[in-house]
This record gives structure tokens, C-alpha cells and sequence, in this order.
């Protein structure tokens, strides 16, 4: 069985969500297409097949739609040669005429390939280039004809000239400004396809047949100025989206020896060292081995404050080095980085449409038809019903055909819901989709895991009890951390840094991880258990606190009594979460004991504690089931809450220390770890409803207005093209206070 491969291509030049739409439906009709989506935002294509597609199919198939969009292959124009480290040292650490002979073959391949690296991205650079060069070309001869027709329609109108001389400018001004639409609309139209194109081209034609030709003249002047000005707000507003999410680094600092030099961050290999100097991107994630620096991780966080590095700590691609210089061993290829990770993740969040999306796209199917044959209706009806002539009735038909274009509508919802992820993700929010930031808003549930989410998660060994005198503290400890060597989860972490030095894990073997539990290993024949009481069988019922117990064989022989403190904004975020009417819940594994403390002290009331993986998910699926409204959330941030995660309708976790298996299970990320984001995320996901609701709703009353306003004889043309495109324009400039708020 063939696997699915993925093609991406960008539709350069396309400016109506509608068209966006169609060439989706289009793709999606050919069976051997999978997961087709047009993103009109990003102004990509995206599908997944088993069969070898040719650039050439596609271009075939969008210009067939959109002719004048131009379609660029993203696989081919992002596709890069890798540096080749082997080669570049022994080039650059050949010195000796032996040497020289020795390697003469390893010269001659480096330096073919460098031909070919510099070739491919001359190739690639000269391709974008052309692309750019011809629509930017396209829009400067749309400008010029739509200036030179304005021009001899004005003179048509007013200087004196004869009634011949005056109609053949006036038929000149005709051809001139409706060239590109008509043109457009006749090869859709042997498609068996009619847009927006075709409705303006009839309407105009007709009115010049009635004797309304300056009125006509006016609509495609009008809706000319109104698709320059509209193409400009939707780049405009991509541009602010993407200024939003201008945190991709351009360069790194690859070092060799004593010596460095700019590379693509997307050729650099994991254990590579790159310099990070002050001023610079952090390229690539990694651990400092050298320096000490201030970080700006507002591009990640949403936070202004500058975080202290230093050696051995980690640092993630996006981040600004505001002051100092940094040596780090890259951790992560740049494919698998943070940054990239989280301009995909915006990028393609769009592409999981919410339902008012989708129900705009299928409504926008029929409207189009429907407004048509009313049009049709006007035309036959009208005379008869208010006594009116054939020709006045055409005229308030050619008015429903230019009110008919759904654009506005199309337009305002996807570029919303894009505007709203751009502003969430600036806030250190990310969203997978559009569904979920429509989700949030929704939200009546909240169950939180307790440790590292309601609290820090960064626990301290506060002491360790010994219940068998064969065995000292230093034994106990030691054993203990062993065992969470092998462990990423934050106990292991207070363990280690209470041990303190170098763990030696040569003598032991069979490590598990028992899910909820602890872990076991084996150590020179004996068998370790670290963990709850559960695990090991016993409970210190004179302690109060997190405690793992240590197990050799069958003799618990002590246990360590952790604390973790509460995150200093947890209470404040429950009572705001509240006041929105949100009924809050804490699952934890820890003892009941614990649990109450924390919920007393933050405000939580519902608890359920000692919980397995299982539990919670099944107490999950009970708050689901018993619902009566709204959306029920789960927050957590470790290994142990990915099922729950997945499970929750919107799944929250935490992105600055949760695992990546958590973060790949959420539907948001909060890369803060500061629950307050959860209240800014649903006022973020209210706001942009909010937005989408004016627009469509103004759109849909112009429309529906002009529309009778026709039909009682009440309406011009021009009025029309305001339902159009002035409408879109407004609710474009609308959408943009979503990113201004």
C-alpha cells in the first residue's frame, strides 16, 4: 500500500475568499485527493495523495478558476542542500601538499557540491523573484487600465463633445475597465463555472443595453477601485498577523574551531555549537554551555520581562538576546524546534475550520443561486405585479445580480478566526484551530491536574525518614535517585538537585516507568521500587505532603517528603474563571490530604484525589456526559494527562514545562505556564465571535437592504457595489481591531 504524501503550494495573487473556496471544492472532487484545504490567510494549498502530482496539473486546475493567481510550489521553493560538515572541515583543514593529494577527491566533491548548493538557491531565489516581478507587473498594467478608463469616461462626461464622439469613448472606457472580469468570466464560463467575474460583467453589459451606460461605467469603476483597495486591507492585515509572529530566525552562528560563520538554522545538526551574540534571534533550542545572557521571550510568552541564562540551562529558538553571549549545543533540528513549532501551529491553525466557518463556505454555495434566480424573478414578475416596465425591471435585476457576490461574507469569518490565533498566539496562547478558539469561548468546565499546573511544579526534598536502621539518609536518597535518573517527571528533578552530585546508573537495569505509580529497577540483584504507597504498600499516615516511598525488595526502607508551592496567580485565576460562570475541579494523584490544602487555599471546591490516568479519565467523561451546556476543559501539563487531554473538548496545557506528549495531545498551549492565559483566552475567543457577528450580520442587512430597496425601485448601481465590496471593506477593517485590541 502506497503512503500518503503531502504537497503544499502557494496561490500568490489570490484575493477572494470565495475563489479560495472554490478551488477547495474543486481539488476535493477528485478522489484521489485527500485532506484538501485552501487556506485563504495563508494563501496556501494543502492536500495529501498517493499518486506523483505534477506542478504543472495544479497550475492547470487553479488558473482554470483563478487565472490570474500564480501557483508556487513550497516543497520545491523551500527546499534546501545540507551543509555538509564532513566536507567543510577536511576543506578547511587541508595544509600540507600530502594532505593536499590525500584529499584532492574530498576538494573536488565539496566543491561540487557547493556548486550545486549555490545553483539550486540561485535557482530558487530567480523563480521567487519572477513570480513577485510578474504579479507585481500585473497590478501595476490593472492600475494603469483602470486610471486610463476613469480618464476617458470623465471626458466622456464632461467636456462638450458630440453624441458619436462621446459613445465610442464611452464604449472604449467600457472595454478598457471590464477587460479583466469579462476575460475572467468567459473562461469560467466554458467551466461551466460563474463567479462574481460573470454577475459584474452581465450587470455592467446590461445597463449599457438599457441606456444606463454611465451608471455602468460607475459600477465596474467602483467595483475596480473597491477590489484594489480590499486586496490592499486583506495583505495589510495578513502583514500585521505575520508581524504578530515575526519571530523566525534568518541566520546561525555555526561554530567550527575558533572560528564561526552564518548558516541557514535549517543546516545546522543536533550537537552542533552556535553562538548567539546580543541583539540576535536564538536560533535553534539548546543547552548554554558557555556565557550568560538576558533573554526577551516576549515573541513566545507574551511576557516582557528578561529571563537570566546561564550555563547548562535551556534555551528556545525565538527568544531575543537582549545582553551578554551564549555558546549552545543545539538539543533539537530545526524542523523539531520550538519556533517552528509554533509558527506551524499558527500557520495552520486556520485549516481546522470552526462551524461558522464551515456553515459560511457551504451557505455561500447556494446564495449565489439563490440571489440568480430571484434576479431571474424580478425580471419576469416585477411588470406584472407593480405595473413597471420590462426595462425598469432589468434594471433592478442587473442590481441583485452585483449584490449576489458572497465575498464579504466569506471574507470576514476566516480572516477573523485568523486574526484572533494571531493575538492569542502573541499572548503566549496557542491555538490549534479555528474550531478550538470558537470552542473557548463556550467553556462551563474546568478540571486542573494539580502538580505543576495549580502548582509549580518544582518540588524540594524537605526531609527524609529512615524506617530501617540499616540504612542511612545518604542510602535512601541515593537509591531514590537512581531510579528518577531515568525519569523526566518534575519529583525527579527536586530529587536529584536534594542528591546533588554525579548519579551513577552503570549497575542498574530493567528500568520501568509504572504509569501514576513510581518506577522499579533492579540493582545488583535486588529490585528498587520508587513511588506511592500504592506501589510499595506502605502509608506514613504521621506525614502530610508528596511522598515517595523507597522499596528494596520486599522492605520499604524510607521516604523523602516533598513540598510544592502553589503558583502565585492560582487563586486569582480561578475567581476570575468563576465570575465568567466557569465550574472549576481538581484531579491529582496526591493524597487527599494535600489536595485539600491546595483546592482550600486557591478556591476550588470539587476534588478528587489519589487518582490513576484511568480515574481521571473516566471522572472527565462523567462531568461530559452530565453536562447540560457548554464546553468541559482539562488542564495538566505531564505524561499522565495526554489521554485526558485528548479526551476534554478543549484540551489546556502547559508549554514551559510540560512534556511535548502533553503539548502534541492539547488543543491550546499555554506557553507561560500562567493560568490567567486561560481567562485572556476565552475573552480573546468572545471578542473575536463578537467581530464575526458584526460582520456578518452588517453584511447580511446591506445585502438584504439594497436588495429590497431594489426591488421597490429605490436602489442604484452604485448602492450595489457598496453591498459589495464596500461591505467587505468594512468588515476587513473591522476584523482588525481583533489584532488592535
Amino acid at each position: 500500500m502506497n503512503t500518503l504524501k503531502k504537497y503544499e503550494f502557494r496561490l500568490e495573487g489570490l484575493d477572494c475568499a470565495n475563489c479560495a473556496n472554490k478551488i477547495q471544492n474543486k481539488f476535493s472532487e477528485n478522489k484521489s485527493y485527500e485532506n484538501v484545504v485552501v487556506n485563504f490567510n495563508t494563501l496556501k494549498l494543502s492536500f495529501e495523495t498517493e499518486i506523483e502530482v505534477l506542478d504543472e496539473e495544479i497550475e492547470k486546475i487553479v488558473k482554470s478558476l483563478e487565472p490570474e493567481v500564480e501557483v508556487i510550489n513550497l516543497k520545491k521553493h523551500n527546499k534546501k542542500e545540507n551543509f555538509n560538515h564532513e566536507h567543510y572541515d577536511k576543506h578547511n583543514h587541508i595544509n600540507t601538499h600530502a594532505h593536499k593529494d590525500k584529499h584532492s577527491s574530498c576538494n573536488e566533491e565539496c566543491y561540487e557540491n557547493n556548486k550545486t548548493h549555490e545553483h539550486s538557491e540561485k535557482n530558487i531565489h530567480n523563480e521567487n523573484h519572477r513570480n513577485k516581478e510578474n504579479i507585481h507587473k500585473k497590478k501595476n498594467i490593472n492600475l494603469l487600465r483602470v486610471l486610463l478608463g476613469i480618464i476617458l469616461m470623465i471626458i466622456s462626461m464632461k467636456f462638450n463633445l458630440s453624441e458619436n464622439i462621446s459613445l465610442v469613448l464611452i464604449i472604449i472606457s467600457y472595454v478598457i475597465l471590464l477587460y479583466r472580469t469579462s476575460k475572467n468570466a468567459i473562461k469560467l464560463l466554458k467551466k461551466k463555472t460563474i463567479d462574481e467575474n460573470f454577475l459584474v460583467t452581465i450587470s455592467c453589459i446590461g445597463a449599457l443595453l438599457i441606456g444606463e451606460e454611465i451608471e455602468g461605467l460607475m459600477v465596474i469603476v467602483l467595483y475596480e477601485i473597491g477590489k484594489i483597495l480590499e486586496e490592499k486591507a486583506i495583505n495589510n492585515t495578513r502583514k500585521s498577523i505575520a508581524d504578530l509572529m515575526d519571530i523566525k530566525p534568518e541566520y546561525a552562528n555555526l561554530k567550527h574551531g575558533n572560528h564561526e560563520h552564518k548558516v541557514n538554522p535549517e543546516d545546522v545538526n543536533i550537537g552542533d555549537i552556535i553562538v548567539i551574540k546580543q541583539g540576535e534571534k536564538v536560533p535553534l533550542d539548546g543547552r548554554i554551555i558557555s556565557g550568560v545572557a538576558y533573554l526577551n521571550t516576549a515573541s513566545l510568552t507574551g511576557e516582557s520581562t528578561l529571563r537570566e541564562v546561564k550555563e547548562n540551562d535551556m534555551v528556545l529558538s525565538g527568544c531575543i538576546n537582549e545582553k551578554g553571549l551564549i555558546e549552545v549545543k543545539v538539543t533539537e533540528k530545526y524542523e523539531d524546534s520550538t519556533v517552528n513549532r509554533i509558527l506551524e501551529l499558527v500557520e495552520n491553525a486556520t485549516d481546522k475550520k470552526a462551524k461558522t466557518e464551515t456553515f459560511v463556505n457551504k451557505a455561500s454555495k447556494i446564495y449565489t443561486p439563490i440571489v440568480l434566480i430571484m434576479a431571474l424573478l424580478v425580471i419576469a414578475l416585477m411588470p406584472a405585479i407593480l405595473n413597471i416596465t420590462y426595462k425598469a425591471s432589468l434594471y433592478r435585476a442587473l442590481i441583485f445580480l452585483v449584490v449576489s457576490c458572497p465575498c464579504a461574507i466569506v471574507i470576514s469569518v476566516p480572516l477573523s478566526y485568523f486574526s484572533g490565533i494571531g493575538k492569542a498566539s502573541k499572548q503566549g496562547i496557542l491555538v490549534k484551530g479555528s474550531n478550538y478558539l470558537d470552542a473557548i469561548k463556550d467553556i462551563k468546565y474546568i478540571a486542573f491536574d494539580k502538580t505543576g499546573t495549580l502548582t509549580k511544579g518544582k518540588f524540594e526534598v524537605e526531609k527524609i525518614k529512615v524506617y530501617d536502621k540499616d540504612y542511612s539518609e545518604n542510602e535512601i536518597l541515593k537509591f531514590a535517585a537512581i531510579g528518577e535518573s531515568f525519569s523526566n517527571h518534575p519529583l525527579a528533578t527536586a530529587v536529584l538537585n536534594r542528591y546533588g552530585k554525579i548519579v551513577n546508573t552503570d549497575r542498574a537495569t530493567d528500568f520501568e516507568e509504572i504509569a501514576g505509580k513510581g518506577l522499579q529497577y533492579r540493582l545488583d540483584g535486588r529490585t528498587i521500587k520508587i513511588g506511592n504507597a500504592e506501589l510499595t504498600g506502605n502509608k506514613d499516615e504521621n506525614e502530610v505532603g508528596t511522598i515517595i516511598y523507597v522499596k528494596v525488595d520486599e522492605n520499604v526502607i524510607g521516604a523523602l517528603i516533598l513540598n510544592d508551592s502553589i503558583k502565585c496567580e492560582a487563586k486569582e485565576a480561578i475567581e476570575e474563571l468563576k465570575y465568567l460562570g466557569v465550574n472549576t475541579y481538581m484531579f491529582t494523584g496526591d493524597n487527599l490530604e494535600i489536595a485539600k490544602k491546595v483546592a482550600k487555599e486557591i478556591g476550588i471546591s470539587e476534588i478528587k484525589a489519589e487518582m490513576l490516568p484511568i480515574d481521571k479519565y473516566n471522572e472527565l467523561e462523567k462531568i461530559i456526559n452530565n453536562k447540560t451546556s457548554g464546553k468541559v476543559a482539562f488542564v495538566g501539563d505531564g505524561i499522565n494527562d495526554s489521554p485526558v487531554l485528548a479526551l476534554a473538548d478543549i484540551g489546556i496545557s502547559m508549554g514551559g514545562i510540560g512534556s511535548s506528549s502533553a503539548i502534541e495531545a492539547s488543543d491550546m498551549v499555554i506557553m507561560t505556564d500562567n493560568l490567567n492565559k486561560i481567562e485572556e483566552a476565552i475573552k480573546i475567543s468572545k471578542f473575536t465571535n463578537k467581530i464575526i457577528k458584526q460582520n456578518l450580520i452588517f453584511a447580511l442587512l446591506v445585502k438584504v437592504g439594497v436588495l429590497l430597496l431594489s426591488v421597490l425601485g429605490l436602489a442604484q448601481m452604485w448602492m450595489a457595489v457598496f453591498a459589495d465590496v464596500g461591505v467587505t471593506l468594512i468588515t476587513i477593517f473591522n476584523t482588525i481591531r481583533i489584532l488592535k485590541k
